[in-house]
């Protein structure tokens, strides 16, 4: 017996179906992999609606989770029934058992549970890949992040002041605002603030070396007013609606300024840099320097509910589905 959550058509929260699909048996080079916990992204809202295209429809969406080796396909040797692992990038999370290629698979630490797992791995090795790849925040940086108390916004907030940082942290609420202090902001700016200039009054005038943003459009022109010249603008998110810029000419003219827009299928694209992601990850989560905070469970067939409330930002930190 396999369930799944699928779409047969974009749209609302109202579009996710629980319904029985085939269990899947290994092809060369796959593991099947019996889900224990399931994560909750923000793009997995993208998919849903159409914003992100899927191969076809129906589809089973989400792109993380962890749980127990149930079967490996031929030429898989590095593991085998019973090992604990988890991943994150692979389509196809919202079910109860699934195929994923070994070589997206890795191994969970024991003191790692599969939860805090399936919380982490892709809002996690988000993190790492930003702060020690994309820019590498250094002692003394003043950073920005934007949706502070979100799943990815509390850990690039603790990872960074671990760092030796400084963070200025975006929330919607007072009590967003809370969380996102007791998870390593030094500052917080409500959202309906004006950004820039509390940015210009923390920093005494000198602005930032680079801005995270995962709202997107609603932000975007704030974020770069946020930045000192030749500031990097890191947009890796669309929670508002994606960006769009009418001329390039707008990073000239606020400061020769750089953007980008990465993924991290892009940053873990090779096995070693998964593994090395990965791992760092894990280093800095058992230290205790980063605890990651699973606010909400739902059971996986209640999906759409899940879906509201991130959606209605009802959430904070990490939400994980339980099949």
């Amino acid at each position: 017996m396999n369930h799944a959550i699928r779409i047969h058509e974009h749209g609302g929260p109202d579009k996710l179906v629980w319904e029985e699909v085939p269990l899947p048996d290994p092809k060369p080079g796959e593991v099947r992999v019996r889900h224990k916990a399931v994560g909750l992204n923000f793009i997995d809202v993208y998919f849903r609606t159409g914003l992100y295209k899927v191969p076809s429809l129906p589809v089973t969406i989400g792109m993380e989770g962890a749980g127990v080796v149930e079967a490996v396909g031929e030429g898989v040797t590095d593991l085998k029934p019973g090992d604990r692992v988890a991943y994150a990038g692979a389509l196809g999370a919202y079910a109860e058992a699934r195929c994923v290629p070994a070589d997206r698979l890795v191994k969970l630490p024991d003191d790692i549970d599969f939860t805090q797992a399936a919380a982490m791995m892709l809002q996690g090795m988000t993190a790492q890949y930003l702060l020690r790849r994309t820019y590498k925040v250094q002692k003394g940086d003043t950073i920005l992040v934007h949706a502070a108390a979100g799943g990815v916004g509390l850990i690039l907030c603790q990872w960074a002041k671990h760092l030796g940082a400084t963070v200025i942290g975006v929330v919607s609420t007072p009590q967003k605002a809370e969380l996102a202090k007791a998870h390593g902001a030094d500052h917080v700016v409500l959202a309906g603030e004006n950004l820039p200039q509390r940015v210009k009054e923390i920093t005494g005038g000198a602005m930032l070396p680079v801005v995270y943003d995962s709202v997107g459009r609603d932000t975007f022109i704030a974020s770069l007013d946020c930045l000192r010249p030749l500031g990097l603008m890191v947009s890796y998110g669309n929670a508002s609606g994606p960006v769009s810029i009418p001329d390039l000419g707008i990073l000239a003219a606020k400061g020769s300024l750089y953007l980008t827009r990465p993924t991290l299928n892009t940053y873990t694209a090779s096995r070693a840099d998964l593994l090395a992601t990965a791992n760092d990850l894990f280093e800095v989560v058992r230290s205790g320097a980063v605890k990651i905070r699973v606010n909400q469970t739902f059971p996986l067939k209640d999906a759409a509910a899940a879906h509201a409330a991130l959606e209605g930002r009802k959430t904070t930190g990490s939400t994980v589905l339980i099949p």
